[in-house]
């Protein structure tokens, strides 16, 4: 609504420079016209000062609840899906290759189908595959 608002201001503001064009001349019209883009520029300003506020706002939100943004790809129904639809790919992918190169196709089908899913993994959890710290086995060891 605020932005239906806006533009009719927005033709209110061009009629008026275009009226204003008529009235006083061509000597006027590059005055008028600096003058029609300035509002203009005032009204995008305006407009991504709300939106960055408001995308501040969200993140100060995400971070103050401790989660992820909704934006996020890293969610359970989508590593299900991708493992779901892997499984599925899977037997036409073996029976093609197995079909074809005997042991050998079936196995680079399977190398790829287990690559596919090794990238994903990486893709949606970064410091899975990282080496972790080797823990101390009691806590009196340092």
């Amino acid at each position: 609504m605020e932005a239906r608002h806006g533009d009719a201001e927005l033709k209110k503001e061009l009629d008026a420079t275009l009226h204003a064009r008529r009235e006083l001349g061509d000597e006027y019209e590059s005055a008028l016209v600096d003058s029609f883009l300035e509002k203009v520029e005032q009204r995008l300003d305006g407009a991504v000062d709300r939106r960055v506020r408001r995308q501040l706002a969200e993140q100060q939100m995400v971070v103050a609840r401790g989660t992820r943004s909704p934006q996020s790809s890293d969610s359970w129904s989508e590593r299900f899906g991708f493992g779901i639809v892997s499984l599925v790919l899977a037997i036409p992918l073996s029976a093609i290759g197995g079909g074809v190169a005997h042991l050998p196709g079936l196995l680079v089908a399977w190398a790829g189908i287990v690559g596919v899913n090794v990238v994903q993994a990486a893709r949606l959890s970064p410091d899975f595959f990282r080496r972790r710290k080797a823990r101390p086995e009691s806590d009196w060891e340092e």
